[in-house]
């Protein structure tokens, strides 16, 4: 069995769930207690991908860069390397949404073409929504990507959005 190790990056405003995805993905836990990420914080898990023409390990390396209005050569150092990225917004606010696209924007600058994916988190808030899923829908086929209403605090979709980012992952390497 082929093993892979893939970096894959976190992005979006303040307080849109990021680090919550991550420990709910790595740790099936969820914290309600808010505390900033500050640069970066890299978790890693490994899962059994399934690419369409095989299963591979692949250790998915977890990089949580911190919410940032500005794009600085600090944040381009994180994302070096990276093969995929999770562009995240919160539901309950608007703005988050469409700040994805200078988040994407900043990424390709960087890497180039990698494989994305959007998350739309605090679905378990619906009664706050401002944002609903035909934008989210929108948004993600502006980048080609597959879309999650996720939810980090009951764990809806947060596996399953993991998990088809690594097939994704796999399936363009072959």
């Amino acid at each position: 069995m082929n093993t892979y190790s893939k970096k894959i990056c976190l992005l979006g405003d303040f307080a849109v769930g990021k680090t919550s995805l991550v420990r709910r993905f790595v740790h099936n836990r969820f914290d309600d207690h808010y505390i900033s990420t500050i640069g970066v914080k890299v978790s890693r898990k490994t899962v059994m991908a399934p690419g369409t023409s095989e299963v591979a390990e692949m250790t998915m390396m977890l990089w949580d860069l911190a919410g940032s209005q500005a794009f600085s050569t600090v944040t381009a150092s994180y994302l070096r390397g990276a093969a995929g990225a999770i562009l995240v917004c919160d539901m309950t606010r608007a703005d988050t949404l469409k700040n994805l696209a200078r988040y994407a924007e900043d990424l390709q600058k960087v890497v180039g073409a990698v494989q994305l994916v959007v998350a739309a988190n605090k679905r378990d808030l619906p009664e706050h929504h401002e944002i609903n899923s035909d934008q989210v829908a929108a948004m993600a086929a502006a980048f080609d990507a597959p879309y999650f209403l996720t939810s980090a605090k009951v764990g809806e979709e947060v596996d399953v959005m993991f998990r088809d980012l690594g097939k994704l992952l796999l399936d363009r390497i072959h």
